[in-house]
């Protein structure tokens, strides 16, 4: 008796490519996204707010086991109504012959069109909302600016010698506890000599090389590790 019981099969004529993930409407796709200029997978993924691995279910014609919210975020960016691009890239028969959809899918459609303007609404809500939050904490930290602020200039305009000193701190406060409050520092104070970084600073004029001490003429910020403004300098 052989020792093998169970003969191997055959692997010459063993056909691997039934096991690969066809994708049949990615050129479809290509096409339609070729003609209004979207570069890539990636860039529709971003443009309609949904995962590249729905993508591949579309290329896949796998359309039915996609959500029908994905469809509604698909569909105005491949400039299709939602029948359009069931039609187009669905592979259920009766889809493709433009079959009537039926009564509950339709309700079903209507109520997350619904449900998905009330999500937009929403957001769009909480963005005046948190905009006029943000409002209101600046112009409390500002306060003190805006009331006297009017009355001061009013004056210097009325007394040209009017002492700068005496209106500067009315400036000065406010905008400090404000910058205080978003967390932006500055670089350093005008009239500091330092040496030079290019990384955090900005030549006026002449050169300079790293290191080298120069002379801040206007003072930049930075906004914890982000650079905002470099600090203008010029060399000592």
């Amino acid at each position: 008796m052989p020792n093998n019981q169970y003969p191997m099969p055959n692997t010459q004529y063993f056909d691997f490519t039934q096991y690969k993930c066809p994708t049949p409407n990615t050129q479809l796709l290509q096409d339609l996204m070729q003609k209004l200029g979207i570069s890539s997978f990636k860039a529709l993924s971003r443009a309609a707010g949904v995962s590249e691995r729905q993508l591949l279910r579309l290329r896949q014609g796998k359309l039915e086991q996609m959500r029908v919210d994905v469809l509604l975020k698909l569909s105005p960016v491949l400039q299709m109504s939602l029948n359009e691009l069931i039609a187009t890239f669905s592979t259920v028969e009766l889809l493709q012959e433009k079959a009537a959809p039926t009564q509950d899918l339709l309700e079903e459609i209507a109520d997350l069109r619904k449900e998905y303007q009330r999500s937009q609404q929403q957001i769009e809500q909480q963005r005046e909302i948190l905009l006029q939050e943000f409002q209101q904490s600046s112009l409390q930290l500002l306060e003190s600016l805006l009331l006297q602020w009017p009355t001061a200039a009013q004056k210097a305009q009325e007394n040209p010698q009017l002492a700068a000193l005496k209106i500067v701190p009315l400036v000065q406060k406010p905008l400090e506890q404000l910058l205080q409050a978003w967390g932006v520092e500055a670089i350093a104070p005008v009239g500091a000599e330092l040496p030079y970084d290019p990384q955090l600073h900005q030549l006026m004029e002449g050169t300079a090389q790293p290191g080298e001490t120069v002379k801040v003429r206007y003072t930049g910020y930075l906004q914890g590790e982000k650079l905002l403004h470099r600090a203008k300098v010029s060399p000592v």
